[in-house]
């Protein structure tokens, strides 16, 4: 299996629609802009699936369902929301499809019309609302903690796998609370649940911080995020948190009854993220020769190739190999035996490299003979020879070290692509020549932020969370700033 992908450092963006393609991930499909996701790209985005699932639970998320349809009018309640999203929208205008008379195919059958027009949901704020609105009566109706894993459509032009495409698998949480304290403490927490999640088991670094005005979630009065930087020194939004203040309340007119019997607007949150952490997966880890996987998220943690000639000797391998097998699966570690007879060794040691997997054991006559295994590690691409009642204890130590070592590596990358810059004419060369991010002092208004996207097409990734301020003057204008932002070219 010839891996013959174009290389980092040549094409990077040609080196990751082969990788995901090559690595049975996904594949484009039928449907301008749709991606189908294959077994094996799934089988990574359910493990995702499930910590996140997970670590919703624990902070008191239920999950339900809301319905892909939305009626037109309901976009339209919160003003902001739906010039955000009106140009991306799917539109549904008739029910069904008629035969053409003249034999030439299908056509819209007029009379069946709609009498509304329904959106395939960008994102579900507004059916949300509508519906909470019957479900808050009272104070004792909050706070209501509500996940839904679905499917949305944003009908983008320019798509690629897992990055951006005109339909994305995701999860949304949207969160109704009595007071603002409540409300804003929520869509903190929820981008420190990310935060962790993606750094933990992605072992992708990230910064925390909240967008600028123009780049906030439209309806939002506050927009939380983690960014990511990628081996060609682009960002990557890896996850959003949004306070929404009472916009949507107001709107879908959803109130409660306090303590004291006044009636008052819920205050409200929505969070999100979405299949692209498959596409951050790829590119923060993975090389030349394919994919990189956290152990944490591989779907096969250890492959075991046994290297044979004849039944008689596969059988001798197999003996060894199958209480082996038995032993890592009962300590929680996913492997998968290879005796495939249609490939040979060879071809198993590319594909299983192109595929990320973790650890890689081959196992041979001459291991038979010595009471070894011969180990590679996919993340260095060592190798050694390990005695057979050590390699449990050493895949132990190893789905550990592995999952250390690749985070650190991108910490370090990260660590050298950020640069602090003073002056607008450094800025545009290090924009283009090096990239990363750019922390950059800038006066706070959209017009200058504007400036810099057009002239540099980089944009403001974040405010940092938590960072001190800092006096200084706006590279652009000399106007003063209270702070230093991260400025990229993103994803």
């Amino acid at each position: 299996m010839g891996k013959n992908l174009t290389s980092r450092s040549e094409d990077y963006s040609k080196w990751y629609n082969e990788l995901v393609v090559k690595a049975d991930l996904a594949e484009n499909s039928g449907v301008r802009g749709c991606m189908v996701i294959k077994p094996y790209g799934f089988a990574i985005w359910e493990k995702m699936q499930a910590q996140l699932d997970k670590m919703f639970k624990e902070t008191g998320h239920e999950n339900a369902y809301f319905p892909l349809f939305i009626p037109k009018s309901y976009l339209s309640k919160e003003a902001s929301h739906v010039e955000g999203f009106a140009k991306e929208c799917a539109v549904v205008t008739h029910y069904r499809l008629k035969n053409a008379e003249d034999g030439s195919g299908i056509v819209v059958d007029e009379d069946a019309k709609l009498e509304e027009e329904l959106i395939v949901r960008p994102t579900s704020e507004t059916i949300i609302w509508d519906t909470y609105r019957k479900w808050v009566q009272s104070y004792r109706d909050l706070p209501l903690l509500i996940n839904q894993w679905a499917n949305v459509v944003r009908w983008e032009m320019r798509t690629r796998l897992f990055l951006r495409t005109a339909e994305f698998l995701w999860q949304e949480g949207h969160t109704a609370h009595a007071t603002r304290k409540e409300a804003v403490e929520e869509a903190e927490q929820m981008m420190h649940v990310y935060a962790e999640f993606v750094e933990e088991h992605m072992a992708v670094p990230v910064i925390k911080g909240t967008k600028t005005e123009s780049e906030r979630f439209a309806g939002a009065e506050e927009t939380y995020c983690i960014e990511a930087l990628m081996q060609d020194g682009k960002a990557l939004q890896a996850g959003t948190s949004h306070f929404l203040g009472q916009n949507f309340a107001k709107a879908f007119d959803v109130k409660f009854a306090s303590k004291e019997g006044k009636q008052e607007y819920v205050w409200a949150t929505s969070w999100g993220v979405s299949t692209r952490l498959m596409g951050a997966l790829v590119m923060t880890h993975s090389d030349d020769n394919g994919l990189v996987l956290p152990p944490k998220l591989a779907p096969i943690q250890v492959v075991i190739v046994p290297i044979y000639k004849g039944e008689e000797q596969l059988d001798a391998i197999s003996e060894k190999v199958e209480p082996l097998v038995k032993e890592l699966r009962s300590k929680g570690i996913s492997v998968k035996y290879d005796k495939r007879d249609t490939h040979k060794p060879g071809f198993k040691f590319n594909e299983y490299e192109l595929k990320g997997v973790p650890v890689r054991l081959a196992v041979g006559q001459r291991d038979l003979a010595n009471g070894t295994f011969e180990l590679a590690r996919r993340d260095t691409l060592e190798k050694e020879s390990v005695k057979a009642e050590d390699v449990v204890a050493r895949i132990e130590t190893l789905m550990h070290e592995i999952q250390d070592n690749i985070y650190n590596r991108a910490h370090a990358y990260r660590a050298e692509h950020i640069t602090e810059v003073d002056s607008y004419d450094e800025f545009k060369v290090l924009i283009e020549e090096k990239g990363g991010f750019i922390s950059a002092h800038w006066d706070g208004s959209s017009e200058t932020e504007d400036r810099i996207k057009e002239e540099t097409k980089a944009t403001i990734r974040c405010i940092p969370w938590n960072v001190e301020e800092q006096e200084g003057k706006c590279m652009v204008t000399g106007k003063p700033s209270s702070r230093r932002v991260l400025f990229a070219k993103a994803y």
